[in-house]
Parts: structure tokens; sequence; C-alpha cells
């Protein structure tokens, strides 16, 4: 199963919207098939192993990192490819959270007289997937927020300049989350302090994430560097119809979702990108908008990476939050791992007290 979770691997840039799924076959203590899913619409894992194997399957044991499908979904279901295989046993990782198959893929190969189990490796499987069990089980994407401070936690000087705080190598790995990331999320400030592109650059890719722009009042100009190319979807309070027709002939989707305060209702925004089949989304914004999403118990984890320089009390902060006066409405986070990159060191955290 090890050996199947490092070739889900491999997807990881490429299978959005589906998950990462790896498939190893063995028969007589030898592997003689492996697999893995590379991109939506081509053959799941468990063919490939199949195509692969270099003897007859079988009465063979099959360990795959999910439970196979046992829908016609863009392919035909995996569960019973392998009944027609003859395979003896399937050894899952973790049952398929999608309603279409939860259970149904085990429950078919058991019917066929097939040995099924569940369970093997079953929170490496998760971790690897966890965008999309996030978004079949509550309807929203999964949310990293990614942070670039100096040690004393500012991202910018006071009059708004904030590149380079971290070093190349930093920047190359925030290149990275992106591109495993299905889309990008920034807030208008900045977009009007810095016009980015929030592609792919610094990395070789064969995908670039949707860039999503939250846009209260529609003020994105049609010739922002974001709208020239590729997949964007602009998230709007309110809607000028001409100005609405300016950036949609620009080729951008806008979804106008207001809320009572006049900004965007930022659960409905997460319930449609959620529909739209976008499993983890990268924020790259300022405090404003990370603030909001913290606070509205939308941000799942975080990447802050932490230069070697202070900036000074007057800097710009990571957050913006609402004052404490308790301590015991702190947001609580979970490291879960250190690293250093470059010069600069990247923590990485989990929010404790999130909704999910």
């Amino acid at each position: 199963m090890s050996q199947a979770l490092r070739l889900a691997e491999r997807g990881l840039y490429t299978t959005s919207p589906n998950p990462r799924v790896g498939c190893v076959i063995v028969k007589n203590n030898q592997v003689i098939g492996t697999g893995w899913h590379e991109r939506a619409g081509l053959p799941h894992a468990e063919i490939n192993a199949l195509r692969s194997a270099a003897y007859e399957v079988k009465n063979a044991t099959v360990y795959v990192t999910l439970e196979p499908c046992s829908h016609y979904g863009r392919t035909p279901p995996c569960a019973q490819a392998l009944i027609e295989a003859g395979v003896a046993k399937v050894v899952v990782a973790m049952q398929d959270p999608n309603p279409l198959v939860a259970g149904k893929g085990i429950a078919l190969l058991q019917q066929a007289g097939i040995m099924a189990q569940c369970g093997l490796l079953a929170a490496q499987a998760r971790a690897l997937n966890i965008g999309f069990v996030t978004r079949m089980l509550h309807q929203r994407p999964w949310v990293r927020l990614k942070i670039a401070t100096s040690l004393d936690g500012k991202t910018a000087l006071i009059n708004g300049e904030s590149q380079w705080i971290t070093g190349e190598a930093a920047r190359m790995d925030g290149h990275r989350l992106r591109a495993m990331s299905c889309a990008v999320l920034t807030g208008m400030g900045t977009v009007k302090r810095d016009n980015p592109q929030l592609s792919v650059r610094l990395i070789e890719t064969t995908r670039q994430p949707v860039r999503i722009v939250l846009d209260n009042r529609l003020e994105i100009s049609p010739d922002a560097k974001l709208l020239q190319s590729g997949r964007v979807l602009i998230f709007s309070a309110q809607g000028d119809e001409d100005k609405r027709k300016a950036i949609e002939e620009k080729g951008a989707c806008v979804f106008i979702l207001p809320s009572t305060n006049g900004k965007v209702n930022l659960n409905l925004m997460m319930a449609k990108l959620a529909n739209l089949e976008i499993n983890e989304v990268l924020v790259e914004a300022g405090g404003g908008l990370g603030g909001a999403l913290l606070q509205a118990g939308l941000v799942d984890e975080l990447f802050v990476y932490l230069a070697p320089c202070i900036l000074g009390s007057q800097a710009q902060g990571m957050l913006n939050l609402p004052v404490l006066t308790s301590l015991a409405n702190k947001h609580n986070l979970e490291f879960t791992d250190f690293r250093m990159v470059g010069k600069d060191i990247r923590v990485t955290a989990r929010i404790v007290n999130t909704n999910l």
C-alpha cells in the first residue's frame, strides 16, 4: 500500500478534479502490475495497473489507495474491471467519500466473491486527497492560506511595499503550492496594488490553476494581468451590467453573491467553488481577505514563510482580525511541518477549531 500511495503522489499536480489514486497488483509475493491515475478523463489507477501486469492477474491481490468506483463517469467502473479480471482479493486504503460510490464499490466486489478489506494506511490516503474529501463531505474546497512574513509577523511596509520579503527558494516553493492547487484566490486590494498574474511560472507545470478574485464592488479593470489568459472567476456583491459585460468579454465568469453586510457571502462562494469541482484553494491575499476567511471558519491550513528579517511595529500585519479580550477566543493551530526553504523557514499548521 505504501508503494501504491507513492504512485498516487505522481498525480499530485494533474488529477484535479479527480482524486489521486495509486494501485499495485501482487501475485505469488511479487508485484506484477502498477498504475496511477494521471488525469481526469484518462483511465483510473486500477485499469492502468491491470494493463501493465506482466502475468495473468487471476487470483492476484490488488492494493489500491481509494475504493474502486462502481459507477459510470468519465470512465467505466473499476470495480467491475477487477471482477472481470478474476482477482482474489482487494485491499483498499480508504472508502470513497463520493456519494456515487461510498461503499458501493467494495460491496460490488464482495458480492462477486472477492475478499475486500478497507482501512490500510487510511490516514495517509486521506491526507493525499484532503481537498477531494472535503468537497465530497462538506461541499466546499480545502482552503490553504499562504503568507510571506518577517520574523515579527509583518507582510509589507506601511506604504504597501512587500516584494520581496522572502527569498527566491520560498517564492519557487509557493509556485509549487499554486501548481498543486485547483485555484488561487486573491482580493481586490492585492489586484490593485500588485496587478498579479497568479499563474505558475517558476516551475514547470502541465496545468494552470483557476484564478479567483473576490471583488466586492466589481472594480477590477478589464486590463488586469490575470484577465489576459486562463480561467478566471470573479465574485462580487454587486454587478454593474456594463462592467460585468466588459469583464466577461475577457473570458472571465462573474458571480454576484451579496451578503447582509454588502460584501460577498464567503460561505456561498465556497459552495459555488465546490459545485465547480474545485478541491483545493490557495489564498494569496492581504490581511483583510485572509482574516475574513479565518474569522468565517473557512481556512483549514496555513503555509507561513518566515524570513530572517524584522520590519517593525508600523509595518502591516499578517491578518486583520477583531480585537480579542480573552485568550479563550484565540484561533488554535496544530503545527504539522517545519522546514528550511532557502534562507527562510516554512511553517505549516492546521486550524484546530475548524467548522469541518
